[in-house]
């Protein structure tokens, strides 16, 4: 029902009124254009003129009409179930059958007298149940939240909860309902009996590690009702479809609560990322072996990187430089001599000339190489050095050296070096090390060098260079200008009984100048190597033009091959200045992609691999929770049921009293000058009046 207001005082309708009187009565009552008419039509005119003011007098002073709107809402009633294979694992077709029917009756009920909301859980809370069962996790805390961030304001009436009680991610879901406002009935599925069973529970192991290292696996066996058994842990590598034995270990089973740690080492022989299956031979009786088998995932890495130390002649300063590079496992040094060179220079990722080129061989032809195939590389000056030939073949450092004088140096932390950062310790007793031998002249500091370390002679400090580091083309150079560095590593353990500090600087440097910028102008990347089977593969891809800016003009695709030659095409969406690509949920396996465009007639692709990795958390624990649903249901007014009962959930939802629709009330306020159809009345009755002067001569 509607009331109208006016934002005046109530008696200016009286004002109105009167306005409208007087109007009619001025404009009609001495009026003799109609004399010769009825004497009614002045009357009829008069009032239709008089109804017209009024009205519009009337919308001037804003009148409000007020409406009550009253609306009831059911009570909302939550039924969620859990679809992770658990639960499907207990029931047969015919049962899972009988249990569908169940439930499709209890919501049919429940529907008729409550807002009846329907959530799936497991790996994930969705809208609606399909009955497939084929989740690989169980999370009974995340549908309870769920609920509570959606219905929490609302008039929550209960929450019915069908699931066997296992939960194998998120938190213990008592702890997470005492949020609810409403009763929790839980309706306990599954089997509580005690099967004879034998799994891995873990497998602790890392999911990195590099190639050539060890690395150690932790199983964590365990055993119910099998006290007296024995089985074997076999340890196997998986390669497509084959698989081999690398280890195996005898399990003797001594109880019937049965838990047992084997640690296992096994070698990264090969790089990418390697697939293990730990598998347990099964017991006589065995409930199921489905849990007798987990693969892992291992990413070896093959971050070594080939260093070749290249010397004029032998000196303490190359064994110096080979230990402290050679305590980073990634790097794999080699020594070898000018003179009887038999490596191929071109083949290594950096190199270290020392006191090259020299007075007796300007290795023209290992430069030429370092050039040509921009390999960075770090020079070490000594007294054999060819000065001027080195000037000409870096850009860093010019050295004008007095003849062969030579002076004793230590090295000082240069103030602006922002390449990289050295620890505090290595600063601190940087200043102590003993001195080394330098060439005597005038040093310039010149092209896109940084100077790391400078050279203090005596008691000052100077602005001249001892190690500085840099760009030149395509690679980075560095010129350490002294040698004698033997003497630091010595004087490190000295002090310390290590060589970490020295260490430090050598491999930071080292590390710096050897580390290659990936130059390719198309990448395609992933946030990771190793996916679990319910994850999405998401793919990232950049495209740069000759001045490296970031373009996406062109299409570009995607080809992910599986371990059988199998293969999946793909087209990367564009997303601002870059690609994007959502591959979606793969099966288990090895897989390598393919991702390629073609820019301006240049055909660019860019390569990698990636596995998923099975999720078998619900084949680990195979005996329901009726304890845990129990404790739930009690401890938040609920009750927890078993399938067969679930019809007396609505009679029980019923019995508390409190589960009532609730009554809102809504006030709701529009200006009358807005209704139309007073617009269209207010121009009827003008027209009526103009029709009725026209046609009887008025005008």
């Amino acid at each position: 029902m509607e009331n109208i207001t006016f934002q005046y005082p109530s008696w200016y309708v009286i004002l109105c009124v009167m306005l409208g009187l007087g109007y009619a009565v001025f404009l009609y009552f001495r009026d003799k254009s109609f004399h010769e008419q009825s004497r009614y039509l002045n009357s009829l005119l008069g009032a239709f003129r008089f109804l017209t003011v009024t009205g519009i007098a009337l919308l001037l002073l804003t009148p409000l009409l007020k409406s009550l709107i009253t609306e009831v809402k059911k009570p909302v009633v939550i039924l969620a179930q859990d679809e992770s294979e658990s639960v499907a694992a207990e029931m047969n077709e015919e049962q899972q059958a009988t249990y569908r029917r169940s439930l499709e009756q209890l919501r049919e009920e429940l529907g008729q007298q409550y807002d009846l909301k329907e959530y799936a859980f497991g790996s994930s809370v969705r809208e609606g149940i399909d009955f497939k069962f084929n989740d690989k996790l169980s999370n009974i805390s995340s549908v309870l939240s769920t609920v509570y961030d959606l219905y929490s304001n609302q008039n929550l009436g209960a929450v019915i909860l069908a699931t066997d009680g296992i939960y194998n991610e998120g938190s213990n879901p008592v702890y997470t309902a005492n949020k609810l406002g409403a009763p929790v009935y839980t309706v306990a599925l599954g089997d509580t009996t005690p099967k004879r069973d034998l799994v891995i529970r873990r497998l602790f192991h890392n999911r990195i590690a590099y190639l050539g290292d060890k690395f150690s696996v932790q199983a964590d066996i365990a055993a119910e009702n099998a006290a007296g058994s024995n089985s074997r842990l076999s340890v196997y590598k998986v390669e497509g479809n084959s698989t081999s034995l690398l280890q195996q270990f005898p399990v003797s089973i001594g109880s019937n609560d049965f838990f047992e740690t084997k640690e296992f080492v096994l070698d990264a022989n090969k790089a990418g990322v390697q697939r293990y299956r730990v598998v347990l031979s099964e017991i006589q009786g065995e409930a199921s072996t489905v849990n007798n088998v987990k693969d892992i995932f291992l990413d070896v890495l093959d971050a070594r990187q080939k260093i070749l130390l290249l010397a004029n002649s032998p000196h303490p300063d190359i064994a110096a430089i080979r230990q402290a590079v050679s305590s980073n496992k990634n790097y794999e040094v080699k020594v070898d001599y000018i003179n009887g060179l038999k490596e191929n220079v071109g083949d290594y990722d950096f190199v270290i000339l020392h006191q090259l080129p020299s007075r007796t061989n300007d290795a023209a032809g290992v430069l030429n190489t370092l050039t040509q195939k921009n390999i960075s590389r770090l020079f070490i000056i000594g007294a054999q050095t060819n000065l001027s030939r080195l000037n000409q073949i870096q850009n860093l450092v010019d050295i004008r050296a007095g003849g062969d004088n030579i002076n004793e140096v230590q090295a000082r932390m240069a103030p602006n070096f922002t390449l990289f950062k050295l620890s505090e310790p290595l600063q601190d007793n940087l200043i102590n090390f003993p001195p080394v031998i330098a060439p005597f002249g005038e040093y310039s500091v010149s092209g896109d060098g940084q100077v790391l370390l400078n050279q203090r002679i005596g008691k000052i400090d100077t602005r001249y260079p001892l190690l500085v580091l840099g760009q030149q083309g395509q690679a980075k150079v560095g010129v350490f200008c002294g040698e004698g560095i033997w003497k630091w590593r010595l004087f490190d353990y000295l002090q310390h009984q290590n060589h970490e500090i020295f260490d430090e600087l050598a491999t930071k440097t080292v590390q710096y100048l050897s580390i290659k910028e990936d130059k390719r102008r198309f990448r395609a990347s992933l946030n990771k190597n190793i996916f679990n089977e319910n994850e999405n593969i998401a793919f990232d891809a950049e495209l740069y033009n000759q001045s490296f800016e970031l373009v996406n003009d062109p299409d570009a695709s995607l080809v992910i091959t599986d371990s059988e030659g199998k293969d999946f095409s793909y087209t990367f969406n564009k997303s601002g200045n870059t690609y994007q690509l959502n591959a979606g949920i793969l099966p288990v396996g090895n897989y390598s992609y393919r991702a390629s465009t073609n820019y301006n007639g240049e055909n660019l692709s860019y390569n990698g691999q990636f596995s998923v990795q099975p999720i078998q958390l619900e084949s680990y624990a195979t005996t329901a929770d009726h304890g845990m649903l129990r404790l739930l249901s009690e401890q938040y007014g609920g009750q927890m049921l078993y399938p067969a009962e679930m019809g007396r959930i609505p009679e029980l939802i019923r019995a508390r009293g409190v589960v009532k629709p609730v009554i809102y009330e809504t006030s709701k306020t529009r200006p009358a000058i807005n209704l139309k159809w007073i617009f269209f009345l207010l121009l009827s009755l003008l027209s009526v009046e103009w029709f009725l002067r026209r046609y009887f001569g008025g005008y």
